[in-house]
């Protein structure tokens, strides 16, 4: 993109500009009349012509000149454009800021009949700016302990994030102790409204589920690779992944997410934030996240959206093992067709739904070293020629009678389905 200096900045370089002409002009005066006497001197003893010795000199000096003047301009206008970098940022994100009042006119106070969602953070109410535009208003909790630690997290890292796969940003408020995020609004609320729901996920057939699958895959890589931050957004679920008008996914939520320098490839942390099931095993024991983290993450989602179960479900209804477990023994039985939703029916490609199984299943291995970057996981889910490694064993899977006993462990952590926030600034 255009860099757009302001005519302020174009006038102080030319004033600067025309400055260093005229003392370089005076320099180049002196450095003449010294070489003049000198040359003069030297050069009448051999017969040479003063005009030919003063051509010479006014060429010499005249280019050194230029190119010290080129240095310089070059210099400055590299500071210059720093400084004007850094300076947009900051009036990007002060345009964004809304007032109260705008808000409360734009949500009727806030009103019951205007809410849309309410979580841990906080209500989300339905909203319309004087231009007609729709909106969703976040409005965080005021009790909510992490509540400003993620909106400014949120705030920062979300208004720097374009992509269609992406829930965007429209601006913030901060006033009279109210903190609130602005985005676009999505019509069709969240994923697991959907996929979880009888009758609504009739209306999720399987073009629309791999659709689904694709976007959000595409959205994850552009946090990981495409963006200009490394970005690792550590609750990805089917709640916080909305459905547009079209039932196009945008990854919604950032509250948890934390930035990477783009040469850094993990990190820890002792407090351990997202939903349990989702949790890669070395994050959720050990606090160590990273690209793969999230990677684990996508792999449960797939495999939910083509259950048409909750992970959590299986616990309760198909023992310890969980979905990962359950998924595992029809695909070692030769009956991963058996994991479908029944809704699904004859609208499916079989050859379509085994391969996002194996997929979600290379996804979720043990080993995070041997999981998929998002990058391969979109090559995988374009290109149905390509053959695919064979997945490893998940985690969570009763072997024998030795279990893995993640889920004893987290219980002292978090329950099934509770987000836990971070409450350390970073």
């Amino acid at each position: 993109m255009a860099l757009a200096i302001p005519l302020g900045v174009i006038l102080q370089h030319f004033i600067l500009f025309i400055f260093l002409v005229f003392v370089q002009k005076s320099i180049i005066k002196v450095h003449l009349n010294r070489i003049f006497m000198i040359q003069f001197s030297v050069d009448a003893g051999k017969g040479r012509s003063s005009s030919q010795v003063i051509t010479v000199n006014i060429v010499v000096s005249v280019v050194a000149a230029l190119v010290l003047l080129f240095i310089a301009l070059w210099c400055i206008t590299t500071k210059a454009r720093k400084r004007y970098n850094v300076g947009n940022d900051m009036i990007t994100v002060q345009s964004l800021e809304y007032d109260l009042r705008t808000i409360e006119a734009a949500t009727d106070n806030f009103c019951d009949n205007n809410k849309i969602g309410e979580g841990g953070f906080g209500a989300v109410y339905k909203g319309m700016l004087p231009n007609g535009q729709e909106i969703a208003v976040k409005r965080l909790s005021k009790s909510s302990g992490q509540g400003e630690n993620e909106f400014k997290n949120e705030v920062i890292l979300v208004a720097k994030l374009q992509h269609r796969n992406l829930v965007r940003l429209l601006g913030f408020c901060l006033e009279r102790q109210e903190k609130i995020l602005i985005y676009e609004f999505v019509p069709n609320k969240s994923l697991d409204n959907f996929l979880f729901d009888p009758e609504k996920g009739k209306q999720l057939d399987w073009s629309r589920r791999y659709k689904i699958i694709s976007g959000i895959a595409r959205g994850i890589l552009y946090l990981h690779e495409d963006s200009q931050l490394r970005v690792i957004h550590r609750d990805l679920k089917a709640s916080n992944v909305l459905l547009d008008g079209d039932m196009n996914p945008k990854v919604s939520d950032f509250g948890m997410a934390r930035i990477f320098g783009m040469d850094q490839t993990q990190g820890n942390t002792n407090r351990i934030v997202g939903t349990f099931g989702y949790m890669s095993p070395e994050y959720a024991m050990q606090g160590q996240f990273s690209v793969k983290s999230d990677v684990f993450s996508f792999g449960v989602s797939i495999l939910e959206i083509i259950t048409g179960k909750k992970n959590r479900s299986f616990y309760q209804s198909y023992g310890v093992e969980g979905l990962l477990g359950y998924a595992w023994k029809h695909w070692r039985d030769g009956t991963p067709l058996e994991l479908m939703d029944p809704t699904l029916k004859d609208s499916y490609s079989r050859d379509e739904v085994i391969r996002c199984i194996h997929i979600g299943l290379l996804c979720v291995q043990e080993d995070m070293d041997v999981r998929p970057s998002m990058s391969s996981v979109v090559h995988m889910l374009n290109s149905s020629f390509d053959t695919l490694p064979l997945p490893q064993q998940p985690p969570f899977f009763v072997r024998g009678r030795t279990e893995f006993n993640f889920e004893k462990r987290m219980r002292s952590r978090s329950f099934n389905e509770v987000t836990i926030s971070e409450l350390k600034p970073r």
